[in-house]
């Protein structure tokens, strides 16, 4: 459909309509900025961030008045070239440097916006060299590039002075700002050399121009403009029924609660489960109170809290977050957590509590295995059947737009994906920044962080406070001194739980902490770990009681699960599991009970071997099976990697952790004896050998040390050296002398010693170098397949199916059978030649995606019942959990 050459349009006619005009796009793409930025956000000068972004919003597409992009976007007169002349950010973002008078707004309020708007379809970049070199640099080097500017603003002058007049009036009141800021291109230099002297001095780059402000307001007001920008151009109705947030409320929880706590007859004198449960009702009325006045005194903040495992931690960081919540008029909580795994237990609680469904706009569950989306049903506009498919399409697109955009009233998500939106995020990750402004974000565990983000997560908690006036909570039970220097509150951040008053890891007490003889060596001398035949005869040796054995790597977990039935005396609860998915076909319709049983009938000891090799919807049920097992006395023995330690609900008679930092450890030790199912449960630390003769270090040390000379910080010396200082001070490794007094040690060395934390992550903030920041990831960026494993005939059929969706373009058919198979898909890290051929070696399924098939049946070689996905040759570099 050919567009009328006389009207300016910023999206040409799609799917039978009429295309969008360009003014029009532009006012309501500022019509919803009210919805996105909130009224009171302010700049760090003090201007109105809401005006700011609504300027922005009436120029970001400016350029495309040209005659150029008229053309680009017209069928019938489509011309690619002249590229430079077509492109439309760069002349829309001095236009947005423009509206933003120096009047009315401070330099890097203007320069933001410059910023913004340039990129609004793209990533941020190091802004000081940026708008050097779009002003300076890279101009005075490429006269093309000025001589596009100067053309752009001609042709609109010549050809549409109605439009651009119409849109600089729109932004700044007056008639004739647009004439004032053509002349300002054309004539003469004046725009582009006063926007270079804020960046450079005779003609050279500063340094250090730019405010440590100047980044988060740079990543402010483009996130909003994308947000808006985004919305508008998918068609989403403009109005609190798309862009607001249902809240869940405090009162809901706070029944909930009290109605665990009736039924769990908590009392400080009675059976040590009932003074738990005191411990657990006296902490959360402790919480709650010192929310409230930490809200009410210091307005929001950085705030710790701080329980030893098994206090409820989640529940009562969600309490304390509703309270500052709505003290402070917030609409939104966000729940961050280190893993995946540990999201579903968070989501599930809350759907509970709510009868939440996770497309509605109350609760969003957002991580890379989970497709966001806040069910969207737009205004009724179709007329006939055809419309009717592609509005339904524009719907959903729109739905998922917004659960990404983090728009509900609580987010459950992961560490990656909110920190990653900080740091450099991409274009998309940015959508969700504007749900964050007055927000409450829990951060679970932080301490999970890796070291190397131990400066920038502080700096990054600061942005947040200081610019979208969130508060932060950091929720642990080993807090790590990650935010003692918080500038908000001046390095004394304040604690939620009433520490002075009630020692509540004395009040837990629960177990008693040993070193075996192969730890005692590491500590004095690094040397002779314990062999897993060893090991495996001490868990043998262990009869009736359920002991957990966690070790640092998926070839340790092997290793030490081969060793324990050498002899073929257990009965492994993975192989009953088989039995029963092969009766009943189908992995959601296998009964826990129904696999319990036929381990228990066995009569022999039960083994269970869990890792992340083993299929999601496996491990689930497998875990599940476990809790059972363990109140049946039947000895159950379970060898597991780490992910067993992240927020499983399971209690073990004895557990035993391979060498590793202190706060892992503890984290293991909060599967041991969890609802005292006897006065004191024991947790052994061992140091277990490499599990094979190509491995150089033992899993403990080639997880855990890998700072060598050039860089990095070797965690099990400061172990070593922690337990060395504790154990002069204490009787007994008690609870409180482990979770407590040897973890405190250990962070203060790690912190006043070693210094952790890489200082020029943090810089890169100050610098608003937003390009670097996108290079610092908190996932180790090595190559990944995605293998989805198949062990029934439907679960074949389904995988076939995707095959054929994406052979055939058939996007909705593929987002639906994506999400399908999720609980049968693994992802393996290719570490290695023989990983990445032995991958290759599957059958694709959409073999640009890195997606492979795995037939059990057919590739037997590459699956095993007890551990799951194979690699043969495999190496201790493999994995960790």
């Amino acid at each position: 459909m050919a567009l009328d050459p006389a009207k300016r349009y910023s999206h040409p006619p799609e799917d039978g309509d009429g295309g969008t005009l360009l003014l029009d796009h532009l006012r309501d793409v500022a019509l919803r900025v009210d919805h996105v930025v909130p009224a009171d956000a302010t700049t760090p000068s003090g201007e109105s961030l809401r005006e700011v972004v609504r300027r922005l919003a009436l120029v970001h597409d400016f350029g495309k008045a040209t005659t150029w992009f008229q053309q680009y976007i017209d069928d019938d007169r489509r011309d690619p070239t002249p590229e430079r002349k077509r492109y439309h950010a760069p002349l829309g973002s001095f236009a947005a440097y423009a509206v933003l008078d120096g009047d009315e707004f401070a330099d890097e309020t203007r320069l933001a916006g410059f910023v913004a708007v340039a990129k609004h379809h793209g990533r941020l970049p190091d802004v000081t060299d940026y708008v050097y070199k779009r002003t300076t640099g890279d101009l005075a080097d490429d006269a093309d590039r000025l001589d596009a500017l100067v053309h752009q603003a001609k042709d609109i002058y010549d050809d549409a002075p109605d439009v651009a007049t119409t849109v600089f009036e729109d932004a700044t009141g007056s008639e004739d700002e647009w004439a004032a800021f053509a002349r300002s291109l054309v004539n003469d230099d004046s725009l582009l050399e006063e926007i270079a002297e804020h960046v450079s001095t005779d003609g050279q780059e500063l340094t250090d121009a730019l405010s440590p402000s100047c980044y988060g307001l740079v990543l402010q007001c483009w996130s909003a403009l994308v947000l808006a920008d985004k919305t508008s151009a998918a068609g989403a109705d403009r109005g609190e029924e798309t862009y607001g947030a249902e809240s869940p409320d405090l009162e809901t929880l706070n029944g909930h609660i009290d109605g665990l706590q009736a039924a769990a007859n908590p009392d400080p004198d009675g059976t040590r489960e009932q003074r738990l449960n005191y411990c657990r009702a006296r902490a959360r009325e402790a919480v709650v109170e010192n929310a409230a006045s930490f809200a009410e005194d210091g307005g929001g903040g950085v705030a710790t809290l701080t329980l030893p495992t098994g206090m409820g931690k989640t529940l009562t960081g969600l309490s304390a977050a509703f309270t500052i919540r709505d003290a402070l008029d917030g609409d939104r909580v966000v729940y961050a957590l280190p893993f995946t795994s540990v999201i579903d237990q968070v989501v599930d609680d809350v759907r509970d509590i709510y009868d939440a469904d996770l497309a509605g706009p109350l609760l969003t569950a957002h991580h890379h295995l989970e497709n966001a989306a806040i069910e969207y049903d737009g205004a009724d506009d179709a007329a006939d059947g055809d419309n009717a498919a592609d509005r339904a399409e524009r719907d959903g697109d729109v739905a998922k737009m917004l659960g990404e955009a983090w728009r509900a009233g609580l987010t459950v998500s992961t560490f990656v994906q909110l920190f990653e939106s900080l740091a450099g995020p991409r274009n998309r990750q940015s959508m969700k920044l504007p749900a964050l402004q007055n927000a409450v974000v829990i951060l679970d565990e932080p301490q999970s962080l890796p070291l190397d983000w131990w400066k920038l997560a502080p700096r990054l908690a600061e942005l947040l406070v200081d610019q979208y006036d969130a508060t932060v909570i950091a929720m642990t039970a080993t807090q790590p001194l990650l935010f003692r220097d918080s500038v908000e509150s001046g390095g004394d951040v304040p604690e939620l739980v009433d520490v002075d008053d009630y020692d509540y890891f004395d009040a837990v007490e629960r177990v008693t902490y040993e070193f075996d003889d192969s730890a005692e060596r590491y500590i004095e001398s690094r040397a002779e770990p314990n062999s897993y035949a060893d090991a495996a005869a001490e868990l043998r040796a262990l009869s009736d009681e359920s002991a957990l054995a966690v070790t640092n790597t998926i070839d340790s977990a092997r290793e030490l699960t081969d060793a324990v039935t050498d002899d073929g005396g257990f009965v492994d609860v993975a192989d009953a599991y088989a039995d029963e998915l092969d009766a009943v076909g189908d992995a959601d319709a296998v009964e826990v009970g129904e696999v319990a049983k036929r381990v228990l009938d066995d009569g022999r000891r039960p083994v269970l071997h869990l890792s992340t090799r083993l299929r999601p919807v496996d491990r689930l049920t497998l875990v599940e099976t476990a809790k059972q097992l363990t109140e049946k006395d039947c000895g159950l023995l379970v060898v597991s990697t780490q992910l067993i330690e992240a927020g499983v609900d399971i209690s073990f008679d004895r557990v035993y952790r391979d060498f590793a930092p202190l706060d892992s450890i503890v984290q293991a030790a909060g599967r041991c004896n969890r609802s005292f199912e006897r006065d004191r449960g024991t947790v052994t630390v061992w140091w277990l050998d490499a599990p094979n003769d190509d491995s150089q270090k033992t899993p403990a040390e080639a997880v855990y040390n890998t700072g060598g000379d050039g860089g990095g910080t070797k965690l099990l010396p400061v172990t070593a050296k922690a337990v060395e200082q504790t154990r002069s001070r204490v009787e007994s490794f008690d609870e409180t002398a482990m979770a407590k007094t040897a973890v405190e040690r250990f962070y203060r060395i790690l912190h006043d010693v070693r210094d952790v934390g890489t200082q020029a992550y943090a810089d890169y903030v100050d610098d608003a170098d937003a390009d670097a920041l996108g290079d610092c990831s908190l996932i180790d960026q090595k190559p990944t397949a995605d293998v989805l494993v198949t062990r029934t005939p439907a679960e074949r059929r389904r995988v076939e199916a995707l095959r054929e969706a994406n052979r055939t373009f058939d996007f909705d058919a593929l987002d639906r059978l994506r999400a399908e198979t999720k609980p049968i898909r693994l992802s393996i890290p290719l570490y290695d030649d023989e990983t990445k051929d032995a991958i290759l070696d599957l059958p694709p399924v959409i073999e640009d995606e890195g997606l492979y098939a795995l037939d059990t049946h057919q590739y037997r070689d590459h699956f095993n019942t007890s551990t799951g996905f194979t690699v043969p040759e495999s190496t201790v570099a493999h994995q960790f959990l």
